[in-house]
C-alpha cells in the first residue's frame, strides 16, 4: 500500500500543478487612474475599499495602458491582442447599431481559452458591433430624436422593431469566442434592453422617455422596453456574474469570465443606497463607489465558490475619467480623477489611457506588490497563452507581449514600446521612458522626469524625435509590433500629422 501511495502521490501533485487557472477580467468603464484610492492616496477622495483590497492582495501596475482614450478601440485590443488602429476604427468608436469590429475568424482571448477547454462568458457592455438585422430602408426608424421620445411610437416604428428584435442578432460575443453573453450592448444607447446570447430579452416597443436624457443619463433616443430602468443595469450584471462564477466553479472545466462593467460611464444612474455616499455632490463619484461595491460582490462570490485560490483576476479600465461629468468640480474638492496625469478620457496624454491595472493570482503574484514596467491591455492574450503553454498563430495577437514574467516577480521589461491613441486617432508612442506624439509641432516627453507631460523636449532633441518617428512607421508598416512574420493591416493606416493638416491650420490662423 505504501509503495502504491508513493507512486500515486507524484502523479496527483503533477495533476494539481497542471490545473489551468480560472481567468476573471473585470473592465470598468471611464474609471480614471486616480479614481482608485490605492493609486491616488493623497489626492483621491472617493473610497474604493474593495479595489484597494484587491491591490493589497495582488500586484498593482503603475504603467498600464489601454489602446485608446475611448471605449470600443480599447475593448478590441484587450480581446484580440492587436492595436485597434490596424482596423477600420482608426478614430472614434463603433457607432449605434454598428457592424462588428472583430473580424470573423480573428482569435480572441476567449477563443484561445475555449481551445484549451475553458467555459467562457462575457457579461456586460460589448460595444464592438453586431450584424443587426436592420435594413437600410428601416434604419431611420431606430434612431429617434429627443422630441420624438415624448411621442408614442408609430405603427411603422413598432413593426420594424418587432421584426428586428424577435430574431437572432449575429456577429456578437457568441461568434467571437464566448460560449455565453448577457448584457446591454451600450447602456446609454438603444436598444434599451438586455441581450442574452444573440437575442434581446423582450422586444423593445416604445421610445425611451424624454426625461431620461437629462443629467448624464441616456444619450441617444431609440427603442426601449416599457418601464426600462437604467439603475437596474449594474445590479443585473453583478448578479449574473456571481451566478456564472458559482455555477462554473462546480464544474470540472476552468472558466474565463470577461466582465466589462457599464460603470462609472454614463448613464449616471446611481441606485438609492449610493446616492450622495461620496460626499462630493457628484453622481459619477457616487457611481464609482457603487462600482467598487459591485466588484466586491463579484470577488466575494468567487471566494464563496472556493475558486478564488485558482483564479487569476485582472481589474482595469477602458480609458480615463470623462471630464464632462464634473472633473474640475471634483478637483476643487480635492479629488483628482487622473491623479498626477495630464488630461482625461479621449486624450493621447496619459490621463486618457494610463489606467488602473491590478492582477491577483494566489500562489504566483506576491501580495501587495507594485510593478512599474510598461504593460498594455493588448498583452492579455499573450499572457494567457504563456500560462497555458500555447503557441499563438502568426496572424493573431500581433501586438501582444506576455507579462507573465512580471507576475512571477521578474523585473526585466516584457515590452519596450507601446502605442495608445487619442479618440481622434493621434497616436502616442512609448519607448521606455520616452513618449512621442506626432502632432504639429511634435511632442516629446521624458515620463520618468515629467509624468505630467509639462515640458515638451522635441525641439531640443531632434535625434530622439527622428528615432521615435521611424519606430512608429515601422510598427505601422510591419502590421505587428511583436517578433514574427509581417502581417497586413486591414486598411491603410492614417499617418499623423494628417496630410494637409499643417496647411489647413495655417490657413485658419490667417483668417
Amino acid at each position: 500500500m505504501r509503495l502504491l501511495l508513493s507512486l500515486l502521490l507524484p502523479l496527483a501533485l503533477c495533476a494539481a500543478d497542471a490545473r489551468k487557472p480560472n481567468i476573471l477580467v473585470i473592465l470598468a468603464d471611464d474609471l480614471g487612474y486616480g479614481d482608485v484610492r490605492a493609486y491616488n492616496p493623497s489626492r483621491g477622495k472617493i473610497p474604493t475599499p474593495h479595489l484597494d483590497k484587491l491591490a493589497a492582495e495582488g500586484m498593482r501596475f503603475t504603467d498600464g495602458h489601454s489602446s485608446s482614450g475611448v471605449c470600443s478601440p480599447s475593448r478590441y485590443a484587450l480581446l484580440t491582442g492587436r492595436y485597434h488602429w490596424r482596423t477600420r476604427l482608426q478614430t472614434g468608436i463603433v457607432g449605434v447599431f454598428g457592424e462588428p469590429l472583430i473580424a470573423p475568424g480573428r482569435l480572441t482571448v476567449a477563443g484561445l481559452a475555449k481551445q484549451h477547454g475553458y467555459r467562457t462568458a462575457a457579461i456586460g457592455k460589448w460595444h464592438l458591433g453586431w450584424d443587426w438585422p436592420i435594413s437600410q430602408d428601416e434604419a431611420r426608424l431606430f434612431r429617434g430624436t429627443r422630441e420624438a421620445s415624448a411621442e408614442p411610437a408609430t405603427e411603422a416604428h413598432r413593426a420594424a422593431w418587432t421584426k428586428a428584435f424577435t430574431q437572432p442578432i449575429p456577429g456578437g460575443p457568441t461568434t467571437r469566442g464566448f460560449d455565453a453573453y448577457f448584457g446591454t450592448d451600450v447602456p446609454n444607447w438603444p436598444p434599451y434592453c438586455f441581450i442574452e446570447n444573440d437575442r434581446t430579452v423582450g422586444a423593445p416597443c416604445v421610445f425611451l422617455p424624454k426625461e431620461l436624457f437629462r443629467n448624464h443619463l441616456a444619450s441617444l433616443p431609440g427603442p426601449a422596453l416599457p418601464e426600462w430602468k437604467l439603475e437596474g443595469i449594474l445590479p443585473a450584471l453583478t448578479e449574473r456574474a456571481c451566478r456564472f462564477i458559482t455555477e462554473s466553479s462546480a464544474r470540472k472545466e476552468p472558466f474565463l469570465l470577461y466582465l466589462p462593467l457599464t460603470t462609472p460611464h454614463t448613464p449616471l444612474a446611481v441606485n438609492a443606497e449610493w446616492q450622495g455616499r461620496s460626499g462630493l455632490n457628484n453622481a459619477a463619484a457616487d457611481l464609482i463607489m457603487e462600482t467598487d461595491a459591485a466588484v466586491g460582490k463579484v470577488l466575494a462570490a468567487l471566494e464563496a465558490s472556493g475558486a478564488a485560490k485558482d483564479t487569476v483576476v485582472l481589474f482595469t479600465s477602458d480609458n480615463g475619467f470623462a471630464a464632462y461629468v464634473g472633473a474640475k468640480d471634483l478637483e476643487k474638492q480635492g479629488h483628482f480623477p487622473s491623479g498626477p496625469l495630464r488630461d482625461y478620457k479621449t486624450s493621447v496624454h496619459e490621463g486618457g489611457h494610463r489606467v488602473p491595472f491590478i492582477v491577483r493570482w494566489p500562489g504566483t503574484v506576491k501580495p501587495g506588490s507594485t510593478c512599474d514596467r510598461l504593460v498594455h491591455q493588448a498583452d492579455l492574450i499573450a499572457t494567457v497563452a504563456e500560462m497555458l503553454q500555447a503557441k499563438l498563430p502568426e496572424n493573431a495577437a500581433e501586438d501582444s507581449f506576455s507579462f507573465l514574467p512580471l507576475l512571477k516577480g521578474s523585473s526585466a521589461p516584457t515590452r519596450d514600446h507601446a502605442i495608445s491613441c487619442a479618440s481622434a486617432g493621434t497616436p502616442g508612442l512609448r519607448l521606455g521612458r520616452w513618449k512621442y506624439i506626432p502632432t504639429q509641432p511634435a511632442q516629446l516627453y521624458d515620463l520618468d522626469a515629467d509624468l505630467g507631460e509639462t515640458k515638451n523636449l522635441a525641439a531640443a532633441m531632434p535625434e530622439k524625435v527622428a528615432e521615435m518617428k521611424a519606430l512608429l512607421e515601422k510598427l505601422i508598416a510591419d502590421g505587428r509590433s511583436t517578433p514574427g512574420e509581417p502581417q497586413k493591416n486591414d486598411v491603410e493606416v492614417i499617418r499623423f500629422p494628417k496630410a494637409g493638416a499643417t496647411k489647413a491650420k495655417a490657413a485658419k490662423k490667417a483668417k
